[in-house]
């Protein structure tokens, strides 16, 4: 087994033993895990650079990860099920989304759990470190990838800030650059662009410079809005898919492990899911076009797979100087093909499909894809179930559910919602969206592990379609919008478009930075309807009983630069007026809430009456609906604050 050591560095009972439900006392259990994988694998041939690392002495390639694991301390009382959620990031995520709690690096007290609702229905649940640029610093976890001693090649970073800035580091945000190899490197180059479309212009080199290694500056500051490129030159980069094994044997030990490896866990799971989120559910859409779902003995990981948020995009997660965390459009993670069958490219002529390798080779796990509103709006969600030009809809295999979470944006929304984004101090010309589709998600898990477990189906996918016009261009929602008193649509609709690394680009190489950009891709959106509200996929109650207009896009702040783009992931809020008085003095065409409900009592009952629907249709579980309902009040009380 791939796995060799596990290291405990700490263990002992979550919140003193205190039982959660039938599921009673849980555990946590935190250290580091080594690895050996063989290099000659017929699975490893397709790990880039992973033949470049130094080799033990026995030829295999040598590195370790951070790892954690909550577990029932009783194992029979458990459900038999891993979760193995992928840190986003660095991050833990999986209590944020399911549990409904913040996330915090080392969950302790009763609040950092939440609804406890993994635990209670069971779940054991872990983590591992796969990103090699993480630092360890504020409980994020990180993998000590194996290098490729020698190698040199191009980096590309993109920088678009919020803030002025004089000096920026070279990564995303707080992650660990890559150094140049030489400060007077006058092979790197900088370029800006005011705003998404237009054209790169070269910054002159005598205006930037290297102010170390890791950081760049430029003469008057980095400009707000603006989107920055560097290409420069570096050495030495870390295997990045070694985080892909580390994914995969973590899965593997868990599962099939003895107890004389140190697995904790050993034979009491009888299945396995992995989640990812965002960053890290474009990383399951690579695991799964690289065909990573057996172990090196050839024994299925993953049961199922849980994609969310990921949009129809991979990522730079198996390339040479590959920055896991760069959420560029025009990346290695927007390239061809996007669905899960066979899809023939009519103008480039290229055929794929994303499970091409994993259904050769056995091993093919059930997969449930959710997206939101946001994902569609910032150009590639549809692409997930369309043909490239949009013509047809394209029909997912029977082993995967496909779903949209209307009308939300990227993350679940916070009543009341706060006035940046807590990850990138962006803000928005309107309200952020309030909609909380942590309920979808938990019914979502619920179902696939009926799925896995017994057989049971779930629900059949729910996407807007080309066949029954709920699938539409963005443009033709405009007018719908532009009624609404102060909403500001944007500018332009971003679109992802062909690109061209060079001829090196299939082994994760990229020779051409920035890539040749080709004829762009047609996506699509949700049909909306006269609120503005989106008409397909999973409708929260939010949507069933609306308080407001809800999507999935929201302009930049003007005090951000280029106000007619797009924030990245952040929605709208854009409430009904409270009365028809206010309503005629606004000329805002949407009913107001009072036109709407008699009272906060009647529309309590509609949520409930809403809240029932979902229960029926398995999108919403029985459990949750007392919060929702709940949260629908308090709802109904700051809308009422807010006015228009």
């Amino acid at each position: 087994m791939a796995t060799t050591t596990f290291e405990i560095a700490q263990r002992e009972p979550v919140l003193g033993g205190r039982p959660f439900g039938d599921a009673g006392a849980y555990e946590k259990i935190a250290g580091t895990l080594r690895f050996a994988v063989d290099p000659r694998h017929p699975q490893h041939a397709d790990i880039t650079d992973l033949d470049c690392a130094q080799r033990n002495a026995a030829g295999l390639v040598e590195f370790s990860a951070d790892f954690y694991l909550l577990r029932p301390v009783d194992a029979e009382r458990g459900n038999g099920a891993l979760l193995l959620d992928v840190p986003n990031r660095g991050r833990k995520v999986a209590l944020g989304m399911l549990n409904s709690t913040v996330r915090v690096p080392d969950p302790t007290t009763a609040e950092d759990f939440g609804n406890g609702f993994l635990m209670r229905h069971g779940y054991t649940v872990a983590w591992v470190g796969w990103q090699a640029d993480v630092p360890r610093v504020d409980g994020l976890m990180a993998l000590d990838a194996p290098v490729a001693i020698g190698v040199t090649g191009f980096v590309r970073c993109e920088f678009r800030p919020n803030l002025p800035a004089t000096r920026l580091p070279m990564a995303d945000r707080y992650h660990r650059p890559q150094p140049t190899v030489a400060l007077d490197d006058q092979e790197a180059r900088l370029t800006v662009r005011e705003r998404v479309g237009a054209e790169r212009v070269a910054v002159p080199r005598a205006t930037w410079r290297f102010s170390d290694a890791t950081h760049v500056e430029i003469d008057g500051g980095f400009t707000p809005g603006h989107i920055y490129e560097l290409v420069y030159r570096a050495k030495d980069p870390a295997v990045i898919g070694a985080g892909l094994l580390a994914v995969r044997d973590t899965a593997a030990w868990l599962r099939f492990g003895g107890a004389d490896s140190g697995d904790p866990c050993a034979g009491t799971l009888a299945r396995a899911y992995v989640l990812g989120v965002s960053q890290t559910g474009r990383f399951l859409r690579d695991f799964l076009y690289l065909g990573l779902n057996q172990d090196e003995r050839g024994r299925q990981v993953f049961d199922a797979m849980m994609p969310h948020v990921a949009s129809a995009r991979r990522g730079e997660f198996n390339v040479r100087f590959g920055q896991p965390s760069l959420n560029a459009k025009q990346s290695m993670g927007s390239l061809f093909p996007f669905t899960l069958v066979e899809q023939v490219d009519p103008l480039t002529g290229a055929r794929g499909s994303l499970l091409a390798r994993q259904a050769s080779r056995g091993g093919l796990p059930k997969i449930v894809s959710t997206n939101t509103a946001a994902e569609y709006w910032q150009g590639d969600g549809s692409l997930v179930h369309t043909d490239v030009d949009a013509r047809v809809d394209v029909e997912t295999v029977p082993e995967a559910r496909v779903y949209l979470f209307a009308g939300c944006q990227h993350t679940p929304g916070t009543l009341p919602p706060p006035d940046a984004d807590a990850n990138t101090g962006g803000r928005g010309l309107q309200r952020f969206n309030v909609v909380d589709y942590a309920p979808l998600l938990r019914a979502a898990l619920v179902n696939v592990d009926a799925w896995v477990r017994d057989g049971v189906a779930p629900p059949p996918s729910a996407v807007p379609c080309i066949a029954d016009g709920s699938a539409v261009p963005a443009e033709t929602t405009e007018k719908t919008f532009t009624a609404i008193p102060g909403v500001r649509f944007p500018d332009q609709i971003e679109r992802p478009v062909r690109l061209d690394f060079g001829p090196e680009s299939s082994r994760g190489i990229c020779a051409t930075l920035p890539p040749k950009a080709g004829a762009p891709y047609a996506p699509l959106v949700s049909a909306v309807d006269a609120d503005g509200n989106e008409v397909a996929g999973i409708r929260a109650v939010e949507l069933r009983v609306p308080l407001g207009t809800f999507t999935g896009w929201n302009p930049r702040h003007p005090d951000q630069g280029a106000p007619g783009d797009l924030m990245s992931m952040m929605g709208s809020t854009l409430p009904f007026c409270r009365d028809a008085d206010e309503r005629a003095r606004r000329g805002d065409p949407r009913p107001s809430i009072a036109e709407r409900y008699a009272s906060r009592d009647q529309y309590l009952a509609r949520v409930c009456a809403a809240c029932a629907e979902l229960v029926a249709l398995r999108h919403m579980l029985a459990e949750d609906v007392d919060a929702v309902v709940a949260r629908a009040g308090r709802q109904w009380d700051l809308f009422q604050t807010w006015g228009s």
